[in-house]
C-alpha cells in the first residue's frame, strides 16, 4: 500500500478577523456563497501531496470566511464516503478513474440548486467543466504533465493522456480562467497547451508559519521530500550525491516519503553499499519534518516536473537553501542565487551540491535569502487570490451584487 510523502495534514493556518471580513465581502460582491470543488483525490488519500494540501488549504480558509464549500473527489482508503474537514464538506465516491464521470453526473443533477460557483482541479485528467456548466468557475492547473505520462503509464495510455491534455481538452477551456502556481508554469502552459496569457492567473501557494529556523546538523545533511515515484527521480539524486562523497565523505542523505519506487530505491542503496549514508525515512510527522529541514545543510529536488516546489519553500522558511532542477515551478519556488541554486545538468547539480556543502559563507548567504524568499508566501494571500479570480469570472457573467 502506498502512503503519503509525509503524514499529510492541513497547514495550521487561520485567518484573522480582517482577513475573514475581506474574503466574505469579496465573495458577497459576486453573490457567491456555495462553492463546489472537483478534485481527483483529497487530503485523506494515501498518495496525497502538494496539490491536495493546496486544495485543502484554500477550502479551509474559504470555509473560515463563511463560505459553504463542498469537495467532490475519489474514495480514500479507510475514510468515510462523506465527512467534514476544517469546516468544509468532502464527498468521496468512485475510484481513480470513475470519479470523473461520477462527479460530473452528480453536479449536473444538482445544477444550480447546490452551488453558486465551481472550482475544477485539473490534475492530468480534466472534469471538462466548460461542457456542463455556465456558472462562475475557475480551474486550478498546476503544471503541464507532458513528461510525467510515460513515467506513470504504459505507452498506449501515456499517448492517450498526452493527447487528452494537450489537444483534446484545452480548446474547451479557452473562456475559462486558469489559476496556476508560478510564472514559469504559466509560461509552460501558454506554450504547450495554447492558453491565452490573459486567461492565466498566477497565485502562489503559502508557507505555514510553523516552518521556522533552527539549529543545523554538525555534519553535512541533505534532505529530499516527496512521493517515491519515478518523476521525482530520487534514484538520480542518490547517484549524484554518491559522486560527491569522495570530497564529502561524511555527507548524509535523508529521503522523506513512501511510494511504489521504494523497493527499487532500497535495491539501489544496497548496490551502492550506501546504507550508512542514505536513509529512507518513510512517512514522518510535521514536527519531524521541520526538525529535518532545520538540521539540513540543504534541501534537494531532482524532479522532472513540478507546478511549484512546496517542500523547497517550506525548507526555505526554516533557513535551508535548495539545490533543484531548473524546471518550471522550481524557477519560482527557488530564487536562483538568492534562496538556492538551480541546475540545468547533472554536472551542474553536483557542482551546486559541492559548493553549498563546502562554503559556509555561501550557506549563510543562501540561508538568509531563503528565509526572505519564503516570507513572501502566505496562505491568506493564496485564498484571496484564488477567490478573486472566481469573483472576477462571476462578475463577467453578471452574477454581481444587485
Amino acid at each position: 500500500m502506498l502512503t503519503p510523502r509525509r503524514k499529510t495534514t492541513t497547514p495550521s493556518v487561520s485567518l484573522d478577523h480582517d482577513e475573514i471580513t475581506k474574503l466574505g465581502d469579496l465573495a458577497a460582491s459576486a453573490n457567491i456563497s456555495r462553492i463546489h470543488m472537483l478534485a481527483w483525490r483529497d487530503l485523506a488519500d494515501v498518495e496525497a501531496g502538494g496539490s491536495e494540501i493546496h486544495a485543502a488549504m484554500v477550502a479551509k480558509l474559504w470555509a473560515e470566511a463563511g463560505l459553504d464549500v463542498t469537495m467532490r473527489t475519489s474514495w480514500a482508503q479507510g475514510s468515510p464516503a462523506e465527512a467534514t474537514r476544517d469546516g468544509y464538506r468532502v464527498i468521496r465516491k468512485a475510484g481513480r478513474y470513475m470519479v470523473f464521470p461520477r462527479a460530473v453526473v452528480s453536479e449536473v443533477a444538482q445544477r444550480r440548486k447546490g452551488r453558486d460557483a465551481v472550482v475544477e482541479i485539473w490534475n492530468g485528467i480534466p472534469f471538462l467543466t466548460p461542457l456542463w456548466t455556465r456558472q462562475p468557475r475557475i480551474v486550478f492547473l498546476h503544471h503541464h504533465h507532458d513528461k510525467m505520462w510515460p513515467l506513470v503509464l504504459g505507452p498506449k495510455l501515456a499517448r492517450l493522456g498526452t493527447t487528452l491534455e494537450t489537444r483534446i481538452a484545452p480548446p474547451f477551456y479557452r473562456q475559462t480562467p486558469i489559476v496556476t502556481l508560478s510564472e514559469s508554469s504559466k509560461s509552460e502552459l501558454v506554450e504547450h497547451l495554447g492558453f491565452s496569457p490573459t486567461q492565466m492567473h498566477v497565485v502562489p501557494p503559502g508557507v505555514d508559519p510553523k516552518f521556522s529556523p533552527g539549529e543545523s546538523n554538525p555534519t553535512p545533511l541533505i534532505v529530499a521530500v516527496g512521493r517515491l515515484m519515478t518523476s521525482k527521480r530520487f534514484e538520480l539524486l542518490i547517484g549524484l550525491v554518491d559522486r560527491i562523497r569522495p570530497t564529502h565523505p561524511d555527507v548524509e542523505l535523508v529521503i522523506v516519503g513512501e511510494g511504489y519506487e521504494q523497493d527499487n530505491l532500497e535495491a539501489l542503496i544496497r548496490n551502492l553499499d550506501a546504507e550508512d549514508w542514505v536513509h529512507l525515512a518513510g512517512s514522518v510527522s510535521d514536527e519531524q519534518l521541520i526538525d529535518l529541514y532545520q538540521r539540513a545543510w540543504l534541501v534537494a529536488s531532482a524532479s522532472i516536473s513540478e507546478g511549484w516546489g512546496m517542500t523547497l519553500t517550506e525548507a526555505a522558511a526554516c533557513g535551508t537553501p535548495a539545490v533543484a532542477t531548473d524546471i518550471a515551478g522550481h524557477r519560482d519556488s527557488v530564487a536562483d542565487g538568492l534562496s538556492g541554486l538551480l541546475a540545468t545538468s547533472d554536472s551542474e547539480f553536483i557542482d551546486h551540491l559541492s559548493a553549498i556543502l563546502s562554503d559556509a559563507d555561501l550557506r549563510a548567504q543562501l540561508s538568509a535569502g531563503a528565509q526572505a524568499h519564503a516570507s513572501r508566501f502566505t496562505w491568506g494571500a493564496t485564498a484571496r487570490g484564488a477567490l478573486q479570480c472566481l469573483v472576477d469570472d462571476a462578475l463577467r457573467k453578471g452574477h454581481g451584487r444587485n
